[in-house]
């Protein structure tokens, strides 16, 4: 009967251990100079190594080869680890042996000297899934185990571990494995089991594994059972369920052409195809990744995981796109993913994503500017008087323009900007839920903005807006007055709020709403000097002769 390939190219010594140099080179090391600690604790992502380096550990430490040559993987020790019928070595499974009594009975057993080899190795895989009682009768062994047991933990969890079983091990953190080393060695396997491989089908095979090499030897293993003469891109994303790069970039492009009805119609020809949208989404993700990379770095290198043709579209369409669009496209996509899950039109939360990446998500009306006035005796202006107006803060949407003086036909020649009257109990109700709106702008924009307005010392509320005063937090005020910013809270604000309203963000630690007076005056051919009268009977100035 075959054997799954994962098994059959299983690490069996520290040079064919992939992507782990750091753990490789001071476990080597420890070897030499005899230092091997009592325990070792292996954490980090599934399928990159941890239960690997243990078993080599277990037949370094136990093989009867020169010291420079272990694991040689040839004497009997070696041999017996590698066909698992090594009697010292005992590897548990904690997931399904998390009981107290599991670890009472290990704990009996490990005074029991090693019957073959030199020690007798414990493998605890899935460490963390022991109960807290199994954790305590486990701790004293684990400290002071006897001289010839050695213990290796492994886990994907180790922040579920008690500080005091730390503190007794050696800890390793295993990364994810480089996709261009994962292709290296899926290569190496597609050779030696006879097969030809495409290097773009192999990148890709490493990219859906996300740096677990035993998914993606898994992935070959099954793609090398469709029995076609050369593992090709094609064939790799039939199997993945995923869609050709030339659907990812004309979908990228309808952003950078903002030409909604290409992507529409993109959509719905997958859709038709049958093609899964998250996959999908998850590639445009992806895609868009390349693209903020480009641009924040201006190095494709970092793209090396990528096909050279992929790398090119993705260089150009960077300059295409702005920086604020591309990580706006990618969080709104990033939502798109859970929308997916509950949307009875499965194509629906993209096409409005789509809409909204390229048109713009709805939006509150933009609040008007105030202008800045100081108290100071009023300028005279070629037609205008600007008067009796009280100090204010500029408010902060770049989008609002300044304001617009009255008509000069009016027939008061004057129009007063009233101060909007304040909605006390609205004001109230929105500081009594402010924590909630909070905890809504951390889910639905960042928590970077929910920080941001955790500063907000006061607030005022009228029927259109909401005024928010930061205190002397210029860099709050300014992170929540960001274009790209402002419009997602105010929106966020208006619905929470059940009413359209408007956000001014000002320094201070009272919020206040402002206006002024603008008083435009028509010069008569004939009669008094309007200006003149003005000052006399407004400003209380007298007439010199």
């Amino acid at each position: 009967m075959s054997q799954a390939l994962y098994r059959k190219w299983r690490s069996q010594s520290f040079d064919e251990l992939v992507g782990q140099e750091h753990v490789k080179d001071t476990l080597r090391n420890a070897l030499r100079e005899g230092r091997i600690a009592h325990a070792y604790l292996f954490s980090g992502p599934r399928g990159t190594g941890k239960t690997s380096t243990a078993r080599i550990l277990a037949k370094a430490l136990n093989c009867t080869a020169p010291e420079a040559e272990r694991p040689c993987n040839q004497c009997a020790t070696c041999v017996a680890i590698t066909e698992g019928r090594m009697i010292d070595l005992v590897e548990i499974d904690a997931a399904s042996n998390n009981s107290v009594d599991d670890i009472r009975e290990l704990r009996d057993k490990v005074n029991f000297r090693p019957s073959e080899g030199r020690y007798k190795i414990y493998i605890i895989d899935e460490v963390h899934m022991l109960s807290t009682s199994a954790f305590n009768a486990l701790l004293k062994t684990l400290e002071e185990p006897p001289p010839h047991v050695r213990f290796f933990l492994a886990t994907t969890e180790p922040h579920k571990i008690p500080a005091t079983i730390l503190s007794r091990c050696q800890r390793f953190d295993f990364r994810r494995i480089p996709a261009l080393e994962i292709a290296a060695h899926l290569r190496h396997i597609a050779e030696e089991e006879g097969s030809q491989t495409d290097q773009d089908a192999l990148l890709a095979i490493a990219r859906a594994s996300q740096g677990c090499m035993r998914d993606a030897v898994s992935l070959l293993d099954q793609l090398l059972s469709y029995g076609a003469a050369t593992l090709t891109l094609d064939l790799v994303q039939q199997v993945l369920g995923a869609v050709k790069s030339q659907s990812v970039t004309g979908f990228v492009d309808a952003l950078v052409t903002k030409n909604v009805g290409q992507g529409l119609l993109l959509l719905g020809q997958l859709t038709t195809q049958g093609v899964s949208l998250t996959e999908f989404t998850n590639q445009v993700i992806d895609y868009l990744r390349g693209v903020m990379l480009v641009q924040m770095t201006g190095d494709p290198s970092l793209l090396s995981d990528q096909p050279a043709d992929v790398v090119q579209q993705i260089r150009e369409q960077a300059k295409q796109l702005s920086q604020p669009q591309t990580l706006y496209a990618i969080k709104r996509l990033t939502a798109v993913l859970q929308e997916l899950k509950g949307s009875n039109q499965p194509q629906l939360p993209l096409e409005l994503a789509l809409v909204e990446m390229v048109q713009g998500a709805p939006i509150a009306p933009a609040p008007v500017i105030v202008q800045q006035i100081v108290h100071q005796a009023a300028p005279v202006m070629a037609g205008a008087v600007v008067a009796d107006a009280a100090p204010a803060v500029l408010a902060s949407s770049p989008a609002a323009g300044p304001a617009l003086a009255p008509a000069a036909g009016d027939p008061a020649h004057a129009a007063t900007t009233e101060l909007p009257p304040l909605d006390a109990e609205a004001a109230k109700r929105l500081r009594a839920r402010w924590k909630d709106f909070l905890v809504e702008v951390k889910k639905q924009i960042n928590q970077q903005v929910q920080a941001a307005l955790n500063s907000v010392r006061d607030m005022a509320v009228t029927p259109n807006s909401v005024v928010l005063a930061f205190g002397n937090n210029d860099f709050s005020r300014q992170m929540v007055a960001k274009p790209e910013t402002l419009p997602q809270v105010t929106a966020l604000l208006s619905t929470f709020m059940g009413r359209s309203v408007t956000i001014e963000c000002q320094l201070g630690e009272r919020a206040e709403v402002v206006t002024q007076r603008i008083i435009n005056v028509d010069a008569p051919t004939t009669g008094p000097d309007p200006l003149l009268a003005f000052a006399v009977s407004d400003l209380g100035a007298q007439v010199i002769e």
